[in-house]
């Protein structure tokens, strides 16, 4: 795992000295990303900036940036590819010699063999930016499920990419104005989706997608669009005739081999272990495959709701695992300028937090965690699909019966309605039936519709009415089901833009490398090709994988009830954080902004702090995107390099 960052310039290019002077600008911010090692390269056009972790050939043949064999084709590269040993052996057959044992220079020999046909044959994550001078050409790209984060944006003068956007807000030309836009779709969904970003003029480049840039002999650029390279099968009927036992006995196999893909390192490596069904298997396996001891890591809380300890000890005892645990008790107050420096986004996942923690306690044992991430999108493990499952059998009603189902669910207590989000069934139950992706949204959002209409600001206005499941829809076309159009949906926007930036940035904020075996993409195209029926069967959610891990794992992790990977922020809003958020949610400066009504915002905070409600996603998505603006907007120009030494002080403190 690394740090990346790039340019290329358009027109008349600076001296060099100063190019390489705006490299290790660049790299700076990132340094947490990269530890080991960094380097800059330039040839007066392009130039690339690398900061690494050294994992796999931790030799100073692995440096970066790194030249293909002739010198032709340099790279800065993030990521991991676990069958570079048989691409390298394809490549040897070709001509190609090797100074490096490492993956990357696996890549630039392959770039400079195939072009973009090297990127399909890539079975792991990363990001990456390439310069071929044989044709003046920057290449960006990024693997299939978004693991490894990439950013870039046009400047007056080039083109600019780095792994995260503190980088890119290094250079001289690029200015920090927030996108109203990109700030609506963070209120629906808690993240910002690609290729949008918070600010203006910067953006994502989207999962398994390239970027060509090309320079005239004049050094003027052309770019195309991203050009994706891959796309998740859909399901398809033949599958329902197998049996049950094949398919778990072959689920096991590619799970297992997913697992021992993943274990090849030159450093220490261990896995987080939550307690949930995914963390458990993947821990199964890696003892299954390495024979001895893993080293496993939880987070538990003092609130009992959300600390699962116990199932995570029930697995280590089974497996005799090496297992440390560390119960949080955070000062919410000191932790969240971290996050917000580090995500540099507005970004309202609260699993954040304990994604932060365990991260940072790994990182004391090992530089590799394996993780149970993707085990929900892979084998249909979220409520919201279950929901989206009895909505279709609830379609073969009459309209006089969906209305009498949603009157019950609007007399139901309201303790039970938000216990169970049955004002979010209800919503869905009613959206017409021609519009599924109108129906899922529900399940989704923040701030929906209402709550916008309540609570928009004069800045905001422009965005009241705008249809927010255009997001979502077209992973609803020709789905076989509401849950299968649902479970695409989520692969694409919430997995890439949500999941995976969470892993990353809280594993690279401590130097910690996290691998996905769940996410390995052939595992995936496998369960994608499984009707949503099979996976979910009778709207059991994980009944196949659940199934499948039965000789495996304890009974009471395989069957206990679904927890997310949560922390008690309800009470922190009625507790530490409470002061902070009054002052901060009610400030002047936030009032100025007009992005929401000051009444709103303090009638959110007046009924949760007295229990008259639960807002706290709410709460944590405006406080999240006040402090971003406050840190990204307001700050001063250097505001990367110095939040960094801050937030490096506050964590040594």
């Amino acid at each position: 795992m690394c740090g990346i960052a790039g340019f290329v310039i358009d027109g008349p290019a600076p001296a060099t000295n100063e190019l390489e002077a705006r490299l290790w600008r660049m790299i700076a911010p990132l340094r947490h990303r990269g530890p080991d090692d960094e380097g800059v390269w330039s040839d007066g056009i392009a130039g690339l900036a690398h900061a690494r972790l050294s994992i796999i050939d931790v030799s100073p043949a692995a440096h970066q940036p790194m030249p293909s064999a002739d010198g032709s084709v340099w790279i800065t590269y993030n990521g991991e590819v676990y069958n570079f040993a048989e691409i390298r052996r394809e490549l040897s057959a070709l001509g190609y010699g090797f100074r490096s044992r490492s993956d990357t220079e696996v890549i630039v020999n392959g770039w400079h063999a195939w072009g973009p046909g090297i990127f399909p044959r890539l079975r792991g994550m990363f990001a990456l930016g390439l310069w071929d001078r044989r044709v003046r050409r920057l290449v960006l790209a990024r693997d299939r499920l978004g693991k490894k984060p990439l950013y870039w944006a046009r400047t007056g003068s080039g083109l600019v990419f780095g792994s995260e956007i503190k980088a890119l807000l290094t250079w001289p030309d690029l200015r920090r104005e927030p996108d109203l836009d990109a700030i609506d779709r963070f209120l629906t969904f808690q993240y910002v989706p690609a290729p949008m970003t918070a600010f203006a003029g910067i953006n994502k480049l989207p999962a398994a997608h390239y970027l060509i840039i090309e320079l005239d002999q004049d050094s003027r650029f052309y770019s195309s669009e991203p050009i994706g390279y891959w796309e998740l099968p859909r399901s398809v009927a033949r599958n329902l005739r197998r049996k049950p036992a094949e398919l778990r006995g072959e689920l096991v196999e590619r799970l297992q081999e997913a697992v021992r893909l993943r274990l090849i390192s030159d450093v220490p490596l261990g896995a987080f272990l939550s307690g949930g069904v995914d963390s458990s298997a993947v821990v199964a396996m890696m003892s299954r495959c390495l024979g001895g001891p893993v080293k496993t890591f939880s987070i538990g809380f003092a609130d009992k709701h959300y600390d699962e300890r116990h199932y995570a000890r029930m697995v280590a005892q089974r497996y005799g695992t090496d297992h440390r645990e560390l119960v949080v008790e955070p000062d919410a107050v000191s932790v969240l300028p971290r996050l917000v420096w580090h995500y540099g986004e507005p970004f309202a996942d609260p699993s954040a937090i304990p994604t932060w923690y365990v991260s940072e306690m790994a990182r004391r044992d090992v530089t590799v965690a394996l993780t149970g991430d993707g085990g929900d999108e892979c084998f249909l493990g979220y409520g919201r699909y279950k929901a989206m499952h009895w909505l279709d059998q609830m379609d073969h009603l009459p309209r006089a019966g969906r209305l009498g189902i949603a009157r019950l669910i609007e007399m139901a207590p309201s303790a039970l309605q938000r216990r169970f989000k049955l004002r979010r069934i209800r919503t869905a139950l009613m959206a017409p039936a021609s519009s599924p992706a109108d129906r899922y949204l529900p399940t989704l959002a923040f701030f929906g519709d209402d709550d916008k209409e309540a609570g928009y600001g004069a800045a905001m206005e422009s965005y009241l009415g705008r249809p927010a499941a255009t997001l979502v829809a077209p992973y609803f076309d020709d789905a076989a089901s509401l849950a299968a159009g649902a479970n695409r949906a989520d692969i694409h926007t919430y997995l890439p833009d949500d999941l995976m930036v969470k892993i990353d940035v809280a594993g690279m904020a401590h130097g910690l490398e996290a691998r996905s075996p769940l996410l390995d993409h052939e595992l995936m195209e496998w369960a994608a090709a499984l009707p949503a029926a099979v996976r979910m069967r009778r709207g059991a959610l994980k009944a196949l994988f659940k199934s499948a891990m039965k000789p495996y794992l304890p009974r009471p992790v395989l069957y206990r009830p679904k927890r997310g990977f949560g922390c008690p922020i309800d009470r922190w809003f009625r507790a530490e954080l409470k002061e902070m958020a009054y002052d901060t949610l009610l400030s002047q400066s936030a009032r100025q902004r007009g992005l929401f009504r000051r009444g709103y915002v303090g009638g959110l905070l007046d009924q949760h702090c007295s229990y008259r409600a639960d807002h706290q996603n709410r709460l944590w998505a405006l406080l999240m995107l006040e402090s971003w603006f406050r840190m990204w907007i307001d700050g001063p120009a250097d505001t990367g390099v110095v939040h960094q030494g801050s937030v490096r002080a506050a964590a040594n403190a």
